[in-house]
This record gives structure tokens, sequence and C-alpha cells, in this order.
């Protein structure tokens, strides 16, 4: 797993939901892959995060190999980047507590996920939960990262980890450096029906390895502009979702095919959605065939996280030194 002092470090985190979409393809991890020749990149299943919400801890394990597994076939290659898992770490944990002594309440009381999630999840609105920003400080700061691929969803989250890092350097002296947002070409896509972001919860998905048949049944049944009411209606493909998705997944030639024929209804909705699903197939097979390449050597996964784990154990136990002299515990 290659480290090399000339270049930047990124950091970011994968959560173990159980299930990765088109939407985290295409708003973050194809976007990360191609960071992994001109970064010094690591990327981490940020499993103690996902302990903020409730879950099965019979299935967490699986969810965490799977997030790998599904990564890696997306094009996260360990052999040009390290990949591990948060809780083979314990370091996180520890920064996070001395973080937490810096960081102002007040800024983490305003946080819209933490609003978001408390009512999604009335009966479990827990300190970890509204601690979790923190700990995202420290995940990102215990190697000094300087780079942070962000969709808008966390762009709060970094701005909040930017001003604990002010906090920090200022209060014990210069210690880590200012992470900076890096926004790839496409960081919001809409659900199915158009409305609200692609989500698990909203059940308004296609799964990154949905089979063909799959992926062509629900892209029939998503939403289009909603000018377009009968065939020869002309629209305005930047108010539509699909044209969004043809954005990541088509060529510059498609591309063209679809804005001019939807602007003068020179090609119905359908034509359009036949098209994106023939584009979206054909980048998505591959990434379906190495996840089951990769599922059936699972010591290899086992090795990949175990490598993972020691490379950032050995940056963070450096980081955790000079730290602990800085703020007098050593």
């Amino acid at each position: 797993m290659p480290q090399s002092d000339h270049r930047k470090t990124v950091f970011s985190g994968i959560q173990p939901s159980g299930l990765v979409h088109i939407g985290n393809y295409l708003g973050a991890i194809r976007n990360w892959a191609t960071m992994l020749d001109d970064y010094d990149c690591i990327f981490c299943v940020v499993d103690l995060h996902a302990m903020t919400v409730p879950y099965e801890p019979g299935e967490m394990m699986q969810r965490i190999r799977d997030a790998l597994l599904v990564n890696m076939a997306a094009g996260l290659d360990p052999e040009r980047c390290t990949l591990f898992v948060q809780s083979h770490v314990p370091e996180h944990a520890e920064l996070a507590w001395i973080l937490g002594t810096c960081a102002p309440f007040g800024e983490l009381a305003r946080m819209t996920q933490f609003k978001e999630k408390s009512e999604q999840h009335r009966d479990q609105v827990n300190c970890g939960l509204f601690s979790y920003p923190v700990l995202m400080a420290a995940d990102i700061l215990l190697y000094k990262a300087e780079v942070v691929p962000v969709g808008e969803d966390q762009s709060q989250h970094l701005e909040f980890a930017r001003e604990v890092c002010r906090a920090f350097n200022s209060r014990f002296g210069e210690t880590f450096p200012e992470p900076q947002p890096y926004h790839g070409p496409v960081m919001r896509l809409l659900g199915l029906e158009g409305k609200a972001k692609m989500s698990k919860s909203l059940n308004n998905y296609i799964a990154l390895l949905a089979e063909p048949e799959e992926i062509s049944s629900l892209l029939q049944t998503a939403a289009t502009d909603p000018a377009r009411v009968r065939r020869n209606d002309p629209g305005t493909p930047q108010l539509c979702n699909i044209h969004t998705m043809h954005l990541g997944f088509s060529s510059a030639e498609d591309l063209s095919w679809c804005e001019e024929g939807c602007r003068t209804a020179g090609i119905g909705c359908l034509e359009c959605k036949e098209r994106l699903a023939q584009n979206m197939i054909r980048e998505l097979t591959p990434v379906r065939e190495k996840y089951r390449s990769y599922a059936s050597k699972p010591d290899y996964v086992e090795d990949v996280m175990r490598r993972g784990a020691a490379v950032c154990r050995e940056r963070a136990e450096r980081t955790m030194e000079e730290v602990r002299r800085k703020v007098g515990i050593r």
C-alpha cells in the first residue's frame, strides 16, 4: 500500500450501510478512484459512526465486509490505496475525545444531519449521534489529511472539522493541516421519484450491483421533466433527473443526443431512458463481476483489512504521540 511524502493525503469514510446505490457511486466512489495515482489515499469503513443509529449487531461484520467488497469492485484498488476499518484503529476514539474538548457545543447543536437523524430515530437520540462530527474530525486529522472528498450532505461536517482543527492548533500549537474539500463532478443525484436525494431508507434507489433487467425496469418508472406530459411536448433537460444520470453514465455524444432530443421533443422519455439503461449497464456490469470475484476470496478481503489497519495504526500512533505531548499528558 503505497505512501509517498510528496503526495497530499486524502481521507474519506465509507458507511457500512449494507447497500451501495448509484448515487453513492457517482457522488463519491468513482471520484475517489480517480485520485489514487495523484494522492496518498486512505479510505475507511466507519463502523463506529454506523453505531449512532439503530442496527443489528449480528449483521455489522457482514456489512463491513460488503462495504469493502463493493468499494474495491468499484475502483478502490487496495494495492494503490489504504483500506481499513475504523474500529481496528483505537486512536480514532482517543483523538475524538481530545478534540471534543476543543469543539464548540453551539456549532454541534446546529448540525443539520443531527436534526434530521434525530427526527428519523426519535427513540434513540444518543450522545454519539450528537458528537458524530467530532469523530469525523478525528478521522480526518488523525492522518493529517489535507484533502477530503465530500458531497454536499457532508460539507457542514467538514467545515466543523476545519473549525476544530483551527481551535486545536490555536490552543496547543500548530499540529494539523487544515483539510480542504474536494468536490467531484456529480454531487447530488435525486431518487427515482425525482424529488428527494437517492436513499436506501426512501426506497428510491438503483443498487450499484443491480442486474441489467432490474436497472431497465427501475428506470422505466423513474420521474422525468414534468413539462413532458405528451410525447411531442418539449422539455428542459436540466430539470430532469434522467438527464442528471446521463451526465454520470453517458458519453458526450449521447448526452448531446439526449439534450437536443428533449428540448425539441425529437425523442421520447422512454427512448432517453433506454439509452441511459444501456450505458449504465455497460459501466456497472464489470463492477458486479469484480464484486463476485472478490466475494469468492474471503481470505484476501481479510488480508486487505489487516494490512490497512497495520498501516493506519502506525500512522495514527505517530500523530497521537505528538498530540499527547502537546496537550500535556505525556
